[in-house]
């Protein structure tokens, strides 16, 4: 599978860039758009617009095209974040355990992996070179509040990879919720991992897990 989208689901990633998110974040304010939400009265036209300018921006940035991996954090946190529904990504992500957690231990869950999904979301962009989006016919009511959008990401070389969005509307808003890559959906390959270390070591050791990774993440990141 196309790195590029391998990585996004994958809990155990290496290393990848440096720099606190918050200093970078900061220093890159100036350079790249204000965050906004992407506003879309059809989901298709919404993933549309929000794929191509992600693909597009990088592709006119010298520095996001180059793989620099502080300003594609940046850019990850102006440009997608706003647009993705965290609070039930993350209770999907942890399932039936979601409700037992109390409102400190849901909060640090969400903190830790938004941090996690940032990070992997940036490594991955690190391969985007010449490739596009084809979004595909929508399949749903006028008045659905939940969508599944199906789009591809076209290559120079090798076979479609498919890339599917799960989407709530909220007012006007559409926000994610799940990712389908390649035929996998992001939040069940979490949910699996997720319950695997509840079991082993409760709520708390789920969030001290995604804690941990955060922090080797940034200790590496320091000293590179």
């Amino acid at each position: 599978m196309n790195r590029l989208f391998s990585a996004l689901f994958c809990l155990r990633l290496p290393v990848v860039f440096a720099g606190g998110l918050v200093a970078v974040v900061l220093s890159l304010a100036a350079v790249l758009p204000a965050a906004a939400q992407v506003n879309a009265k059809a989901p298709d036209e919404f993933i549309r617009i929000l794929s191509t300018q992600i693909l597009d921006q990088i592709k006119q940035d010298k520095s996001l095209r180059s793989g620099d991996i502080h300003k594609l954090a940046a850019f990850v946190d102006e440009s997608v974040m706003p647009n993705v529904d965290f609070e039930r990504m993350t209770a999907l992500s942890v399932g039936r355990n979601w409700r037992e957690a109390t409102p400190e231990q849901q909060k640090a869950l969400m903190t830790e992996f938004r941090a996690l999904l940032l990070r992997t979301y940036a490594g991955a962009l690190t391969a985007v070179s010449d490739q596009q989006v084809r979004v595909k016919p929508l399949r749903a009511a006028p008045d659905d509040t939940e969508v599944v959008v199906r789009s591809e990401i076209i290559q120079a070389r090798g076979e479609p990879i498919q890339l599917d969005y799960r989407l709530e509307k909220k007012g006007d808003t559409w926000r994610i919720f799940n990712l389908n890559i390649a035929g996998v959906w992001l939040v069940e390959t979490y949910r699996n991992q997720f319950t695997q270390e509840i079991t082993a070591k409760g709520m708390d050791g789920l969030i001290q897990s995604l804690a941990e990774r955060n922090r080797k993440f940034a200790q590496a990141a320091k000293a590179s």
